[in-house]
C-alpha cells in the first residue's frame, strides 16, 4: 500500500483536537494545584492537601509527556508531508509509523492520567459520603419533609 499526502493530513486534525484536550487538562491541574497552594498556606498541617499535591505532580508530569508525545507525533506528520511532497515515499512511510507510535504512546499515558484523576476523585467521593452517612442515618433523608417548603 502506497501512502499518500491526504493520509498524514488527516492526522492534523486528530492531534490538533488532542491538544487541545490536554492544554485543557493541563490548565484545570494548574488551577487546582493553585487552590491548594493557598489552602496549603493557611493551614499547612493537614496531610490530606500534601497527598493531594503528590498526587497532582505526578498528573502534572503525565500531562506533560502526553502533550510532548503529541507535539512529537505532529512534527513527524508534518516532516512525513514533506517527504511524500518531494517523492521519498519509502522513508515518509517510516516517519509516518513514527507519527502512529508516538500519538499511541501519548494516548496510552492519557489512559493513565485519566485512571489516576479517577482515583483521586473517588477519594473524594469517599470522604464526602462518609460525612454525608453520619448526618443521615438509612433512608431518613428521603422521607425527611423539607421545612422551608412547608413555611410557604
Amino acid at each position: 500500500m502506497e501512502l499518500q499526502l491526504s493520509t498524514p493530513a488527516l492526522l492534523f486534525s486528530a492531534i490538533t483536537l488532542l491538544m487541545l484536550a490536554y492544554t485543557n487538562r493541563f490548565l484545570a491541574i494548574a488551577s487546582l494545584i493553585r487552590g491548594l497552594h493557598k489552602k496549603f498556606l493557611e493551614s499547612p498541617d493537614e496531610g490530606i492537601i500534601v497527598e493531594q499535591l503528590h498526587n497532582l505532580r505526578r498528573r502534572l508530569t503525565l500531562i506533560k509527556n502526553m502533550q510532548l508525545f503529541g507535539v512529537f507525533s505532529f512534527l513527524l506528520c508534518i516532516i512525513c508531508m514533506y517527504l511524500l511532497f518531494r517523492g521519498y515515499t519509502q522513508v515518509a512511510n517510516w516517519v509516518f509509523v513514527g507519527s502512529m507510535l508516538s500519538l499511541l504512546i501519548s494516548l496510552g499515558i492519557s489512559l493513565i492520567e485519566i485512571q489516576i484523576s479517577t482515583k483521586a476523585l473517588n477519594l473524594e467521593l469517599a470522604d464526602m459520603e462518609e460525612v454525608f452517612r453520619k448526618r443521615s442515618s438509612g433512608l431518613d433523608f428521603i422521607f425527611k419533609k423539607d421545612t422551608k417548603k412547608d413555611e410557604e
